[in-house]
């Protein structure tokens, strides 16, 4: 690593902001799997596009297709996943955009490695918070199911732990609020964050 040198660019966050009209950051979804996290995610963003901010999507799912196709479920693996797309994430901040990220991320210590990596200026953490009963309830993918039968190992809220967040910026409890309040919440909370300091 020694012989590695950032570059300096002439472009930065703050000029892109500029161009964009609006300040840049993550706002990441943390939540059991079937808690709602990816839908919710998808409705936030696309009232932030039509209002014309520039937005971008990270989601578990997609990211394990390409990006971290090479990783498991192990604890050391899990670790690595957030790492890798807290780095990605830093990127995409800086290149003026706001990123809306939908992961389980189950631990607090790799919450807190991925708002050191991303900086906690630039880090908006929403817990969905829905009960483990009603998230194997829905079973969207049929994945309880298959970890109650032992079929899948390392599944979170069965045979891994779930730390919910001590002190996230919002906390959405889906089994007592509608998705369209959910919706307006999050949008309210993220309009301030979304002016440009004055310089």
């Amino acid at each position: 690593m020694e012989n590695i040198i950032p570059h300096d660019f002439h472009i930065g966050k703050t000029d892109r902001n500029k161009l964009n009209a609006h300040d840049s950051f993550v706002v990441w979804f943390t939540g059991l799997s079937g808690s709602g996290k990816s839908t919710i995610a998808n409705l936030v963003e696309n009232e932030l596009f039509k209002k014309g901010i520039k937005t971008f999507s990270l989601d578990g799912d997609n990211v394990r297709k390409g990006l971290n196709n090479n990783l498991g479920f192990s604890p050391e693996d899990r670790y690595e996943n957030l790492r890798r797309i807290a780095e990605v994430a830093k990127l995409f901040v800086e290149s003026g955009s706001v990123i809306i990220a939908s992961f389980i991320s189950p631990l607090e210590k790799d919450r807190k490695l991925v708002k050191s990596i991303i900086g906690v200026e630039n880090f908006v953490e929403v817990f969905v918070n829905t009960s483990l009963e009603e998230c194997e309830r829905r079973d969207v993918k049929g994945l309880y199911k298959k970890a109650r039968a032992g079929e899948i190992k390392n599944f979170t809220g069965i045979d891994a732990p779930f730390e919910n967040p001590q002190n996230p910026d919002l906390e959405i409890k889906t089994e007592t609020e509608s998705l369209e309040d959910a919706l307006k919440r999050i949008v309210l909370h993220l309009e301030d964050k979304l002016k440009i300091s004055v310089q």
